[in-house]
Parts: structure tokens; sequence; C-alpha cells
């Protein structure tokens, strides 16, 4: 049967102006789809709370801009659009590079939100708005690892002022030693604290577990700090303001604002807590190799070589390693087969400084 164009049309135009698709037509079976607003809920639910610290002003904006949309009637050139938004209204930061990062985020966003609706069955993968806009391309890396005169200028314009050195000081030593991440930092609780075997249980990027190695002089002042400040059950975060509240990301914040403000080339590099992970991190790859390294860092992916099925490192190499860095005993720490390791030296409320690569 010959199919009259212009009938075609007005069904067309008819379709459009109530909504529908061909496909809402033959499918008796689908749901009701939501709308942007009425589904960001249940995403928020179902994110990690990293992710919903992460992508919670994303998500807000694609509900103040889309809310009243249904989730299939977004385009990809709705989620670019709200790219650019998010782009060129980032916020000027230490280690602004012109909103990119603002721009990658608000993607990755937008896709773990599709993400979440493909899983529920309201629309199929290759129906996503959000993963068909490409992310902007991410511009090499700008850190590096810290130079130990650098780390003792920071470590000493931390002591120097401040309405809670002591924290400061924690907090410093914590990145120092472990190279964690600052979400693994606050999620420690005092359950995650081993003082007898000089250990913490860091929880930390995808809720990946693992047990970390730290000197014993700083399990005994993480002890302390904690039931000083108020911790008692074993989930009471170990980290805590001195009114007993749980520390939060806003004290790296005021941290290294000050620390800029005392140290202009920490202002002009936007130096940050993550840089303290490239220092440690590059001292214990260049005198204990990528194994171990990798093992410090908590890296449990599986790309790479083959070769990193090989050359896993276990807890013991990490506190081996901890131990030549601090140049303080650690009970896991092996033999070091005759080595004539560098260490650097210890420094928290006084003593001497903690410095990777520095030779005693």
């Amino acid at each position: 049967m010959t199919v009259d164009p212009d009938r075609v049309t007005i069904v067309r135009a008819l379709l459009d102006h109530l909504g529908l698709t061909a496909a809402d037509l033959t499918d008796t079976t689908s749901r009701a789809v939501p709308t942007i607003a009425e589904y960001l809920p249940r995403v928020e639910a179902a994110a990690s709370p990293g992710t919903r610290h992460s992508y919670h002003s994303y998500w807000n904006r694609m509900a103040t801009t889309l809310g009243d949309r249904r989730l299939d009637t977004v385009t990809a050139s709705d989620i670019e659009a709200l790219m650019r938004q998010a782009t060129s209204g980032a916020r000027s930061r230490r280690n602004s590079r012109h909103g990119r990062h603002a721009g990658e985020h608000f993607v990755a966003a937008a896709r773990a939100f599709y993400t979440r609706a493909i899983a529920d069955g309201y629309l199929s993968a290759v129906d996503s708005p959000a993963h068909r806009v490409r992310k902007p391309r991410r511009l090499p890396n700008t850190r590096r690892a810290l130079t130990p005169k650098e780390l003792e200028e920071i470590n000493r314009a931390a002591r120097s002022g401040g309405n809670d050195i002591v924290l400061d000081a924690r907090l410093l030593r914590l990145h120092t030693e472990t190279a964690c991440r600052r979400g693994g930092a606050l999620a420690l609780r005092l359950i995650d604290l081993d003082p007898d075997h000089a250990l913490i249980r860091l929880t930390e990027k995808g809720g990946t577990q693992r047990w970390q190695p730290i000197t014993p002089m700083l399990a005994a002042r993480l002890l302390e700090h904690a039931h000083a400040r108020g911790a008692v059950a074993p989930t009471d975060k170990l980290l805590r303001y001195r009114n007993g509240q749980p520390a939060s990301y806003r004290r790296y914040d005021l941290l290294w604002k000050r620390i800029g403000r005392q140290l202009p080339w920490v202002a002009a590099q936007g130096i940050s807590t993550h840089w303290l992970r490239h220092t440690t991190l590059t001292w214990v790859e260049r005198h204990f190799g990528y194994g171990v390294a990798r093992a410090y860092a908590g890296h449990t992916d599986s790309r790479g070589p083959a070769t990193t099925t090989y050359i896993k490192a276990d807890l013991h190499a990490v506190a081996t390693a901890l131990a030549a860095m601090t140049g303080q005993p650690h009970p896991l720490a092996g033999g070091q087969d005759g080595q004539s390791l560098p260490t650097h030296q210890a420094r928290e409320d006084g003593g001497r400084s903690h410095r990777p690569g520095t030779r005693r």
C-alpha cells in the first residue's frame, strides 16, 4: 500500500504536539517515564556518599533547567548546553583550569544520572543523551612531588597559625604517611584504627578497603586526638574539630587557603592535599619500585601491563617502605636486605620534619 507523505507529516506533527513517539503507540507495557525533577531523589538515594558529594550541584543544575522534562525527551544538545554553562560559569579556584574540570564533571554527573535510569528500565543505553556527549579532553596533570624544602615550609606554615593547628598537623601527617585521599581520611572511624599493629583501615574510591601502615607515633596521637574530642563508640569518626564534630572537606579548603596566604608559591601553583599523595608515592616508587608504590597507593584496577599480576606487594612491603621513609620502626616491617635506604625525618607538633627523600 502506498503511504501518503502528507498524512505522515500530519501524524508526526500531531505526535510531536502530544509529546509522543511512534514507539509509545506500540509499547503497551512500558512504565510512565518520570521527569528529571521527579527522578532526582531516587538517583540521590541510590548514590554513594562520595558520589552525592561530587555530583549534587550538577544534578541540581539539571533539575533546575530540565526539571519538567521527561527523562526520554532530553537531548544530547540539552546536556551539552548545560556542560557549556558549567564550564563558563565555573568558580575560579587555586587549581582552576578555565572551567574544564567543571565541564568534565557535569558530563560525568549526567552520565551517572542516566546510568541509574537505564538500570531502572526507563530507557536503553543507546537512548541516553548524556552518553552521547563527549567529555572535554583532560589536560595533562600539573601535580608533582614536592621537594623536601617545600614540604617543610608547608608543615611550618600549618603550625604557625589557624584555629586548630592540632587537627591540621594530624591531617598533613596522615596524608604524607599514607598517601590517602581526603575521603579516605574523613571516613576513618575509631574502629578503623589498630594502634597495636599501627594500621588504619582506609575506605576510598568505589568503597574499596585496605589496611594501611602508619607509624606507631601517629597511631598513638590519632587515638589520643579522637578520645580527647569525644569519640567513644567504635563507629565514631576519628578526625574531629575541637567542638567534637567530625572534620569535613571544608577543613582542607581553609587549611590550604591559610597556607597559601603565608606561602605565595602554594597559592600560585594550586598546591593541595593530593600533592602530598604524589610526593609520598614518588618517593616509594623511586626507592622500592612500582609494585610497592602501587600497593601503597591502594590501586587495585586490572588495567595496565600483565606484569602487574606478578608484582603485587603485601602489607609487610608497604610497612617496610613506610619505616624507611619515616625513619621509625614499624611492627610489620620486614628486613631491608642490607640496603641503606634514605629516610625522611618526622615532625608533628614539634620535633623533626617529615621529608620524603631526605637522607639522615
